[in-house]
């Protein structure tokens, strides 16, 4: 039996020798894999390709932003500007003194078409009023508008050819105030300018402001949220893409211990049984 030892050892050697190459080849192989074949792992992370939901919801979220600072520019023209330019007024009780339709007719131009202008006549109603916390006497007008169009008539009625309807509207309001007389209600009177210009309603008043502030900036911040939560969701797949990978190759260098070490046992108990 003595002369089978020698080939049988060296049958045994050569074919753990084998199973060697194989596992390290094996393990060469899935770190390449896992790199892209020699490419870095930062440089795959960063071609992680994003999916469609995700680029609607960057596309949305920067849709939103640019919408919202397109209404910041529009309400702050149309609203915001002569809110800041208008005279600031005050609330006070009105009480009706005199309303009548002036006889002397002032003039308007109204447009009939695309080419087509024509000259008009509107009859000037006038509200006398008096402020109660004063006693002084001064000439109502719808809103802020009507003061710097006319500071006599109450309102200025849209422009056409029918006299009889745009007196039988004037004489509506007129009836309207008539039933007031003696009755105080609210008006609104500048301190700090003309006091005989008062007007019945403000155009712009706090509640207009606060909406024309707050929808455009809650849609600023929902789309800045919407970026941001997408992003915030990118980062952490690129975090846990790393993971994944650091994770995967602790275990193969672990794998690659044990095979070591199992061989080292293997050899010594070879070893020890005489083969």
């Amino acid at each position: 039996m003595q002369p089978f030892n020698v080939p049988i050892q060296i049958t045994l050697q050569d074919s753990r020798r084998r199973q060697g190459r194989s596992a390290f080849s094996t393990s060469d192989r899935r770190k390449k894999k896992d790199h892209g074949d020699g490419e870095p792992a930062s440089d795959v992370q960063k071609k992680l390709p994003s999916s469609a939901g995700e680029d609607r919801a960057i596309l949305l979220g920067f849709s939103m932003m640019g919408f919202s600072i397109l209404m910041f520019f529009l309400l702050g023209v149309t609203i915001l500007k002569p809110f800041m330019l208008s005279t600031q007024r005050e609330e006070a009780n009105c009480t009706i003194m005199d309303t009548h339709v002036k006889d002397d007719w002032l003039d308007c131009s109204f447009t009939c078409g695309v080419d087509c202008r024509g000259q008009g006549k509107y009859p000037c109603l006038q509200v006398s009023v008096n402020l109660s916390h004063s006693g002084q006497k001064a000439f109502l007008h719808y809103n802020e508008e009507a003061v710097q169009i006319n500071p006599e008539c109450f309102y200025t009625p849209k422009c056409h050819r029918d006299k009889n309807d745009l007196l039988n509207s004037a004489l509506d309001i007129k009836e309207f105030f008539d039933h007031k007389n003696g009755t105080p209600f609210s008006c609104f009177y500048s301190p700090d300018g003309k006091p005989e210009d008062v007007v019945l309603i403000k155009k712009y008043d706090q509640a207009v402001i606060f909406h024309s502030l707050f929808w455009p900036s809650l849609t600023l911040l929902g789309g800045a949220l919407i970026v941001g939560m997408v992003k915030l969701t990118q980062h952490l797949s690129v975090l846990c893409e790393e993971y994944t990978n650091m994770a995967r190759e602790a275990g193969n260098i672990a794998s690659q211990k044990e095979l070591q070490q199992y061989r080292l046992w293997r050899k010594g108990r070879k070893k020890r049984s005489g083969f």
